[in-house]
C-alpha cells in the first residue's frame, strides 16, 4: 500500500463508518495520546522499565495508532503526504548528506 492509498484508505473509513473527522484540535490531542502509548511500550519493552502482570508488548498496534492520527491530520489539512515525506527526505539529505557521516559518536 502506498502512502496516498493509506490517505484515501482512511478517509473511506471515515466517511463510511466514522461520521465525520474530528477536529484538527481533537485529532492533535488523540495523536499526542497515541505517541505517548508508543513511548510507554518502547520505555518498558527497550527501557529500564517494565511490564506491569498481564501487559503485552503491542509495539505494532501502537505505531499503526499513530500512523492513523497522523493520516487523518493530513486528510483533513489537506496535506499530501506522499509529497510531504519527498520533499522531506530531499531536505534532510541535502542538510544530513555528510554531517552524520563526520560525526564521530556514530563511528562504530
Amino acid at each position: 500500500m502506498t502512502i496516498k492509498e493509506a490517505q484515501q484508505q482512511v478517509d473511506k473509513w471515515i466517511r463510511e463508518y466514522g461520521v465525520r473527522y474530528f477536529s484538527e484540535l481533537t485529532n492533535m490531542a488523540c495523536l499526542t495520546e497515541e505517541v505517548g502509548e508508543l513511548a510507554r511500550v518502547i520505555a518498558r519493552k527497550y527501557g529500564d522499565q517494565s511490564f506491569k502482570a498481564g501487559e503485552e508488548a503491542n509495539l505494532e498496534e501502537e505505531m499503526a495508532d499513530v500512523l492513523w492520527v497522523l493520516i487523518c491530520l493530513a486528510n483533513q489539512t489537506g496535506v499530501d503526504l506522499t509529497e510531504a515525506f519527498r520533499k522531506s527526505m530531499e531536505k534532510k539529505t541535502k542538510r544530513d548528506s555528510i554531517r552524520h557521516l563526520q560525526n564521530p559518536k556514530l563511528k562504530a
